[in-house]
């Protein structure tokens, strides 16, 4: 299996903000944001393990500033850290208001991905390699996000949870 690097994985995906995705406000609906969000980090877990995947979890999702009616919505996703069978993808939201040249951060999120071979069943997919320090510091972190998402989902005790209880217990 090949090893990749989070470059490979770099997806960038923009959206015009439209009547049809707005509320009586006039911001982009939170709902439509987490489908384009979920369609720009899939295609960011396919380019990694080149297969089909399906949305694992969605966590720290936040909303800083909304996107409003007319404006470009750009998502980036870039995988952080591949497991034995998933992927975890952190993902930035910008809003863009063309016609006043300005440019603004909406939300960040993780979410995660598990590859399928072709009977639907969890594949392993190929390691990640990160290159620069802050793809290093997001490696690195994509650990103890994981063991919280894991223990938050009752799949794993914190007494199994190592790397994330090191940030708590002094040994």
């Amino acid at each position: 299996m090949q090893i990749k690097k989070p470059q490979d994985t770099f997806v960038i995906m923009s959206e015009l903000v439209l009547p049809n995705d707005t509320n009586t406000l006039g911001n982009l609906m939170g709902g439509k944001l987490m489908h384009w969000m979920d369609i720009a980090a899939a295609i960011a877990s396919q380019k990694h393990c080149n297969c089909p995947v399906v949305t694992a979890s969605v966590d720290n999702v936040s909303f800083a500033n909304p996107i409003k009616l007319g404006n470009l919505l750009t998502i980036e996703a870039k995988l952080t850290r591949s497991f034995n069978t998933s992927m975890e993808v952190y993902l930035r939201v910008w809003g863009e208001d063309l016609s006043a040249q300005y440019k603004y951060l909406s939300n960040e999120a993780y979410m995660t991905f598990v590859a399928l071979d072709p009977n639907g069943r969890p594949r392993k997919v190929p390691d990640l390699i990160p290159d620069t320090e802050a793809e290093k510091e997001m490696y690195n972190g994509a650990l103890r996000r994981r063991q919280l998402r894991l223990i938050l989902g009752g799949k794993m005790s914190t007494d199994d949870a190592g790397e994330l209880r090191a940030l708590f217990v002094k040994s």
